[in-house]
């Protein structure tokens, strides 16, 4: 009742997950190093401070556990968004009390780019821009997507592709070895 919507739940029964990713984890590294650097100045200054300074101690643990805290809740919304591609649309589901699902139709999909930087070659990360026939939609710019060249590879398939050759490639076996990073078989 309280837990968020599974993506899959938004999928038609005529739809065929093809990717089922989450952004990947370097998208938390500047937020890991901030919440270690303000809890390292936080414990640094209570050490550093007299015993009589109880209230100023006070006020650095709340200060630390609302770090804890605000951490603990960028990695749940983290965990939660997933981005799905289906052979008809993408769509992408955020939210933990308010649950959006941010959704392209294949069919208006006119460019397709992604990028690389070189920490995004070593770590395994990109973005995916996808534009459509001059407007800007809500899934025009992915950032931190795991494993960039395989949802390039297959989004350029649905979208140019030939479509009678999709569908004998793109089995919903093919499709779960792919979401789950695995290499497909055939």
């Amino acid at each position: 009742m309280f837990a968020p919507r599974d993506p899959d739940e938004y999928l038609l029964d005529t739809e065929q997950r093809v990717i089922r990713v989450r952004r990947h984890w370097a998208y938390l590294a500047w937020d890991t190093f901030e919440a270690i650097a303000l809890l390292a100045v936080c414990m640094m200054i209570s050490y550093l401070l007299p015993p009589q300074g109880w209230l100023i101690q006070n006020v650095l643990w709340y200060i630390a556990l609302i770090v804890v805290l605000r951490y603990a809740y960028q990695v749940l919304m983290w965990w939660l968004e997933r981005i799905v591609v289906t052979d008809k649309r993408i769509l992408m589901t955020t939210g933990l009390f308010t649950t959006r699902a941010l959704m392209m139709p294949i069919g208006k999909v006119t460019d397709l780019t992604y990028k690389q930087t070189v920490n995004g070659r070593m770590l395994g990360y990109g973005t995916l821009i996808v534009e459509s026939a001059g407007q800007i939609q809500a899934l025009n710019y992915i950032d931190f997507l795991p494993k960039p060249e395989q949802v390039f590879d297959a989004l350029s398939d649905l979208i140019f592709g030939d479509e009678d050759a999709r569908k004998a490639r793109f089995s919903m076996y093919r499709a779960q070895r792919i979401a789950q990073g695995q290499k497909p078989v055939g």
